[in-house]
């Protein structure tokens, strides 16, 4: 039986919530900024207006359903190309494109094989190009075979940027990517990327080329081509998302783009959501939880570190965004499909904890969405309630914690639903990152022209 604490409230103060039953509908419903609201908190920007500026061009590779090719509209840029393998990403995108969503009906959409495909079309237009290497030869819940396996694909990433050679490229990557067994691999990407004219030669194996490449970085006299590169591993929740999602990024800017660059500082913190919760107690009067239905603190917060902070408050950083934060005020998911009002709010049957796989607390960032080993997702993806009990997210819920707008829909079932979102960037992250590129550029392209005029 739910308590008091398990509900999971609305606390708009200005827009009132969804009734239950009701929603308002997609087409022409008005664009919000759910983190204008005190009760909920995931960012739905309008894309930012730039038709005062320049229009930079990107192409997008590795699609899957779209989400750091969103970031990328949403950040300015006007995508050339957006190439997807997969049948069902691509139907993902298209489907969206039919129902007229803004940010998507324009893209051209290219469903092959990147192997196939010819990018020279595109160098000297594209400024930018973007995009997230299939990561299973990487990821933790993967195979782990990396290098040895097919869906490596960025060394077809250094053959994009090569044929293309933007002023700006950045790739995104699974967090077991810097895992100490590929650091080999992960410096033979490095390099790849800042040296993309130095091709791997026929019968030449990886390391043969790797060898090849630092004997070309310490040398001093590099190619004509080539690129400053830096790599992070951000986590996705200190800025801005509702989900704790750590995963590698590698930026890189043509050399003859001059500009210092480094990434985007964090916006959320840990401490500041304990603050909230435990010290404030601003989090639950605003999510209306009376105390006696509050959750014990955790241990933590008793610690000596953590009576310091409550008295060194306010913090410079927002409060981690929480499951409760993100889904607030969409309400239970539908039982059945004849009931589904909110697109994609439908409840899943089936969910259990066993151990390791217990669930996303509902007053914390959710855990990593993952795919799932051949596209079912596990127990990373189910809700865990005050109560102990479980249930899984629904698509929707899982694509407010993965920040998609609510107006994008995803068609099919629920499992390859959630296999496209457990791969995907988390909009906003991609998009503080793509806009902080764009920035760099800009400010390039401005001193460029200041030194001319001068």
């Amino acid at each position: 039986m739910k308590t008091k604490s398990d509900r999971i409230t609305s606390s708009r103060p200005k827009d009132k919530p969804l009734p239950k039953g009701k929603a308002l509908p997609l087409q022409g419903r008005p664009r919000r900024s759910l983190g204008d609201d005190a009760g909920s908190s995931v960012v739905r920007e309008e894309p930012a207006v730039y038709s005062a500026r320049k229009a930079l061009r990107c192409v997008e590779l590795f699609a899957g359903a779209g989400g750091l090719a969103l970031a990328a509209s949403n950040a300015g840029f006007e995508h050339d190309a957006v190439l997807e393998y997969n049948h069902d990403a691509c139907e993902t995108i298209r489907a969206n494109q039919r129902r007229g969503f803004d940010l998507v009906r324009h893209w051209p959409l290219i469903e092959g094989d990147v192997h196939n495909q010819d990018f020279s079309t595109w160098q000297g237009r594209a400024d930018l190009v973007s995009g997230g290497p299939p990561c299973q030869p990487f990821s933790i819940g993967g195979k782990h075979r990396a290098m040895g396996d097919r869906r490596n694909l960025f060394p077809e990433a250094a053959r994009v940027v090569r044929e293309i050679q933007p002023r700006a490229f950045v790739f995104e990557n699974v967090k077991g990517l810097t895992r100490q067994t590929f650091a080999k691999y992960f410096n033979y990407i490095l390099l790849q990327l800042s040296y993309p004219d130095v091709v791997c030669r026929e019968q030449e194996d990886w390391i043969d080329h790797l060898s090849r490449l630092e004997r070309i970085r310490t040398k001093g006299s590099e190619p004509d081509l080539n690129y400053r590169v830096v790599t992070r591993l951000l986590n996705a929740a200190d800025y801005g998302v509702p989900q704790k999602r750590e995963r590698v990024f590698f930026v890189g800017f043509r050399s003859d783009i001059e500009v210092p660059w480094s990434f985007p500082s964090p916006t959320h913190s840990r401490d500041a959501l304990m603050h909230a919760q435990w010290g404030s107690g601003e989090y639950w009067d605003r999510h209306k939880i009376a105390r006696k239905n509050r959750p014990p603190p955790p241990p933590s917060w008793a610690s000596r570190e953590k009576e310091e902070m409550l008295f060194t408050a306010p913090m410079d950083r927002n409060p981690w965004l929480s499951v409760r934060d993100a889904i607030c005020d969409l309400g239970d998911p539908a039982p059945n499909a004849r009931s589904v009002v909110i697109p994609n709010h439908l409840q899943q049957n089936g969910a259990r904890s066993y151990p390791g796989h217990t669930g996303s607390p509902l007053d914390e960032p959710a855990k990593t969405l993952k795919a799932g080993d051949h596209g079912v997702p596990g127990g990373e993806n189910m809700l865990r309630l005050p109560s102990g009990e479980v249930r899984y997210f629904s698509v929707r819920e899982s694509c407010r914690l993965q920040t998609f707008p609510d107006e994008y829909v995803f068609e099919g079932s629920w499992g390859e639903n959630m296999r496209q979102l457990g791969n995907a960037v988390p909009v906003t992250l991609g998009q503080v990152v793509l806009r902080s590129v764009r920035t760099a550029i800009e400010r390039h392209d401005s001193t460029k022209t200041h030194r001319m005029i001068r």
